[in-house]
């Protein structure tokens, strides 16, 4: 689904001094994997992240969706950032609705998969309400759903559940993983949190900074469904400790 092959990107600041946020990156992403990215604030997760929807362009290197060159944003491609960024004028459903007005395809042949999608996610009765209305969590779960309305192959995510309290984010990670394993999309998701990206993924990807790089790719054979006392399991923490020792190694490497 996605190749991304030998892919630096540099950034010059307003002093005219040259950030080099990730250096020679590669990384295959398999059709309906879910991959979790984690690693130090500074690193180029989200950095990564953008490249690979089109949002910013490499310096070197280049990035594959599904055999094309990524030179720009894609239909095929879903994104869900930390905030939600919702249109706070606009109800749920309506804020669900507004990549189909954007791409021009006809509102009312996506009014009923919006509103299954509102099911999905536990805010039936919540269609008419708008942002203010809602939990951050709430939020965010429209957030997801304006992300799938138009049912992308591939579903990229920005640590979205980093601003939420432990209790949402874990709920928010369990009704992902029914979402994903419903529709079983290709996910990118940057995370924080070790234990979270465990318990989502298929295989964790481990980056360290100074300049951003991949330093290893942890394959995670925990059985699916998932479920949140895996966490107290053996597997789970062999998992985490090689996940936080390939972290700490590579702060050594850079101090």
């Amino acid at each position: 689904m996605i190749a991304v092959r030998d892919v630096s990107k540099i950034f010059t600041t307003r002093a005219g001094d040259t950030v080099v946020a990730i250096e020679n990156v590669t990384l295959d992403v398999g059709a309906d994997e879910f991959v979790t990215i984690v690693g130090a604030s500074g690193c180029g997760k989200s950095t990564l992240l953008k490249l690979i929807g089109g949002l910013i362009a490499p310096t070197t290197g280049q990035i594959l969706l599904r055999g094309a060159l990524v030179t720009r944003p894609s239909r095929d491609t879903g994104m869900v950032f930390q905030n939600p960024v919702l249109l706070p004028w606009r109800s749920v459903r309506d804020n669900i609705l507004f990549p189909i007005e954007i791409l021009g395809w006809p509102l009312r042949e996506y009014r009923t998969e919006a509103d299954r999608l509102i099911g999905l996610v536990g805010l039936r009765g919540f269609e008419h309400s708008i942002p203010r209305e809602l939990s951050g969590g709430m939020q965010q779960r429209v957030s997801i759903c304006r992300a799938l309305i138009h049912d992308p192959p591939l579903l990229l995510m920005d640590e979205p559940f980093g601003a939420l309290d432990a209790m949402t984010r874990e709920e928010l990670g369990m009704e992902l993983l029914s979402v994903w394993s419903e529709r079983r999309k290709t996910v990118v998701f940057v995370t924080h949190s070790i234990p979270e990206a465990i318990l989502l993924a298929d295989r964790v990807v481990v980056m360290a900074s100074r300049p951003g790089r991949i330093v290893t790719s942890v394959a995670i054979a925990l059985p699916r469904p998932r479920a949140l006392e895996m966490e107290f399991q053996k597997e789970f923490e062999e998992y985490s400790k090689i996940i936080r020792s390939a972290i700490a190694a590579a702060r050594t490497r850079v101090s």
